[in-house]
């Protein structure tokens, strides 16, 4: 592989599923196998990006809101309402499709993609050029209240959840998007989102906190007995958004020897929170320099939300991994920083989640 696509990226949060769910066909996942769209992600261009592999989000999206969502993110402040919480029956047939989409494309891709199970596993792929995917839910909806779907799921391969997407579910609440504003937003986990925390310690799974308001993020901290994650989250300092982490919980993250993913999302990048496109490397660069310096050199990596957000125009999709690495080098960042923010990090922090 050519240098420039080194060291390989192990991305902490994509949302391509749901855009082949979306499409609504048989045989949507030829479309990633084979790179027929113009989303973010695809073989043909995982390859030239040197994209290794990643947490394989499952979202089921809530009914349309009316309005344009991002043409509200590019006021000067914001607040958009959360939509209701999804029923389990729903949700759960929605993840089951989407998991089965995870699968075809293991499936399909004749051996150049696996559903991992282990951080071993991801070590293997990074090593013999397969990607890794890693199942992950984002917002446990389709988790029942006696998780007998978490049971099942977790067989299937399932291995990281977030209790919330933003909106609220019986384990608890989330942030809105609100510009400027904290996430201290409302209460934490509920008793049954507090035994959703112990089963996923009993079953070695990751506790995703990136979309979790800060009652619930506590709530973790004191529950959980694995190193705390925010997948795809960016530094409050830099940038006050309701989905940012405060500098307190990044020195919560840090003291777990947990992790942090740099998210792309533009709002979550830019000081003003406005979800516009011309943000600048130096910008993301910033915001993983913050990083950095509040959870330190082995705790911070890359969630980069593609396929499900506004990315800035310098990086435009996968293949743009090769330009920000070159953004990392010339900012300074060493072969060893650059190999642990590229997926060592996140290979540390499985290994010690996973325990398998």
């Amino acid at each position: 592989m050519d240098a420039n696509r080194l060291p390989l990226i192990f991305d902490g949060h994509n949302d391509i599923l749901l855009r082949l769910y979306m499409m609504n066909e048989t045989g949507a996942q030829r479309h990633f196998i084979e790179g027929r769209d113009n989303g973010h992600l695809d073989m043909p261009r995982i390859k030239e990006g040197g994209f290794g592999g990643g947490f394989f989000a499952i979202y089921v999206p809530s009914p349309a809101a009316k309005g344009d969502r991002y043409a509200q993110m590019r006021n000067p402040t914001y607040d958009l309402p959360l939509p209701d919480e999804i029923p389990v029956e729903e949700a759960l047939g929605v993840t089951l499709a989407m998991v089965a989409i995870l699968s075809r494309i293991e499936r399909d891709s004749n051996g150049a993609a696996k559903i991992c199970l282990t951080a071993a596993d991801i070590r293997h792929c990074l090593e013999t050029d397969t990607l890794a995917m890693l199942m992950h839910i984002e917002g446990a909806e389709a988790i029942d209240k006696d998780f007998n779907s978490l049971e099942v799921l977790h067989r299937a391969g399932l291995r990281s959840i977030g209790p919330v997407w933003s909106r609220p579910t019986k384990f608890g609440h989330g942030v809105p998007f609100r510009y400027p504003s904290t996430g201290d937003i409302g209460p934490g986990l509920t008793d049954l989102g507090k035994e959703l925390i112990k089963a996923q310690n009993h079953f070695n799974m990751v506790i995703d906190l990136s979309h979790l308001n800060e009652a619930g993020f506590w709530d973790v901290a004191k529950l959980s007995d694995a190193p705390l994650v925010a997948t795809h989250s960016n530094a409050y300092a830099i940038c006050p958004h309701a989905r940012n982490l405060t500098d307190k919980q990044l020195a919560a993250i840090r003291e777990s020897e947990g992790m942090v993913g740099l998210n792309f999302a533009c709002a979550f990048l830019r000081p003003d929170g406005q979800m516009r496109s011309d943000v600048t490397l130096d910008e993301m660069l910033r915001h993983l320099d913050h990083l950095i310096e509040h959870v330190g050199e082995d705790g911070v990596g890359i969630g980069t939300d593609f396929d499900g957000a506004l990315v800035p125009e310098p990086i435009k999709d996968v293949v743009g991994f090769n330009v920000l690495r070159a953004a990392m080098r010339d900012h300074g960042y060493g072969e060893e920083l650059m190999i642990k923010l590229c997926h060592g990090n996140w290979l540390r922090v499985l290994e010690k989640t996973l325990k398998g």
